[in-house]
């Protein structure tokens, strides 16, 4: 029996070689568009994001400042103490123990264009005013008026009858207290204190300083570090990182210049006080701060540096960064004042 060959049917022969190639290049077109179609909408969902990052870390941290100014000056905006320098410990330092202090001497600079801000205030439950030492029976142990305002380990500054000058002090540590003879041990003691006054900062004052270093904004505990070694400013130790991407950081003072004062803010400067006077006289301080948006974009999206309040027609010096035109920012800016100095009022000689 013979077999018939079956004719092949044309559909059954599969692609062809062109056909197979013009499919590929249609599938790769297709890629290419898909590709950049994802492309571009993750460039606008990572700037998106990327911009209310940096809105939620700027304001953050400008609560943060903000809070910390509201409360300087507790316990130390008394008019005999303001702006003393004041010995911290046996190693630093603070030369103008003052409630803020805008670029201090003792505090390296920050990055490029940027200022630091030095913030003190004690924690005390008793007056802030300070009590009187009537007598010094030995020269750790002053007599007081009220002795049930300190307790054991407060911190406490011991300042004689009449304001030195230079005006040098030192904190001190509670030791004990004996309400029987109204005394006050310490630990160390200073000579030539009766008739002057004992001001209590409580446990746990503060002395902070704030400084942006390398694009975020850090913090120094001047009570436990060497905020002005100028060779730990890398030390994340020593100035812990508290937000990223905070490229900027600007304050001024808010100046009462009437003679003799009101209590009212007329002016804004950078110039601080080298009086007691003067800086009962600057109860608030402008302040800005720059955060950036960490999406970094290949044309130049700022064309502008940024500007504050108190930067007038002169802009935010974003310069330390040589690639600043390819971020977007954003720019946080208030005025903090200081109550513990308008809560001192209208001060008699000044």
């Amino acid at each position: 029996m013979l077999l018939q060959s079956q004719p092949i049917r044309r559909n059954l022969q599969g692609f062809s070689l062109v056909e197979v190639l013009v499919g590929m290049v249609i599938g790769m077109l297709a890629i290419i568009v898909i590709m950049q179609v994802f492309s571009m909408f993750e460039g606008q969902k990572r700037t998106t994001t990327g911009a209310g990052s940096a809105q939620n870390t700027g304001a953050i941290a400008l609560y943060s400042l903000q809070r910390d100014i509201q409360q300087a000056g507790y316990g130390n905006s008394q008019l005999d103490l303001i702006g003393c320098s004041v010995t911290l410990t046996s190693t630093y330092t603070d030369s103008a123990f003052a409630p803020v202090v805008i670029n201090s001497a003792d505090i390296p600079a920050g990055d490029t264009g940027t200022d630091t801000l030095l913030v003190a205030y004690g924690n005390t439950d008793g007056p802030t005013e300070g009590n009187n030492i009537t007598s010094q029976p030995s020269g750790a142990v002053y007599a007081v008026q009220d002795p049930t305002a300190f307790n054991t380990n407060d911190v406490v500054i011991a300042e004689p009858q009449t304001r030195p000058s230079p005006c040098n002090l030192s904190m001190d540590t509670v030791s004990s207290i004996t309400t029987g003879t109204s005394t006050v041990t310490v630990a160390t003691g200073a000579s030539t204190m009766s008739g002057g006054t004992l001001y209590n900062l409580g446990q746990s004052p503060t002395v902070r300083a704030y400084a942006v270093r390398s694009g975020k904004l850090t913090v120094c505990d001047f009570l436990t570090s060497d905020c002005g070694d100028a060779t730990k400013i890398t030390d994340t130790t020593v100035w812990v990182p508290i937000a990223s991407d905070i490229v900027s950081l600007r304050a001024q003072y808010g100046q009462d210049t009437s003679s003799p004062m009101d209590g009212i803010v007329d002016s804004y400067g950078q110039t601080s006080p080298t009086t007691a006077c003067g800086w009962i006289k600057a109860p608030a301080i402008r302040l800005a701060l720059v955060a950036r948006n960490g999406q970094y974009n290949k044309t130049a999206v700022t064309t502008a540096a940024p500007s504050w309040l108190g930067s007038a027609s002169t802009p935010i010096d974003l310069t330390g960064n040589t690639n600043w035109q390819h971020y977007r920012y954003k720019v946080f800016q208030t005025v903090a004042p200081m109550r513990n100095i308008t809560v001192m009022g209208v001060q008699s000689g000044c």
